[in-house]
């Protein structure tokens, strides 16, 4: 069972990536550090609600 997730930057909060994630295996919440485009640096990305 695998659904589409948001990932939102912490710094400038813009929703810069879609992942799949298995509710199964990861219940919390993703935490990521990827690249932003806006920042234009590597920075932690957050699963939106």
């Amino acid at each position: 069972m695998r659904e589409k997730v948001i990932l939102v930057c912490e710094e400038c909060m813009s929703r810069n990536y879609t992942v799949d994630r298995n509710k199964l295996n990861t219940p919390q919440r993703m935490v990521i550090k990827k690249f932003c485009k806006r920042c234009n640096k590597h920075t932690v990305h957050k699963e939106t609600k």
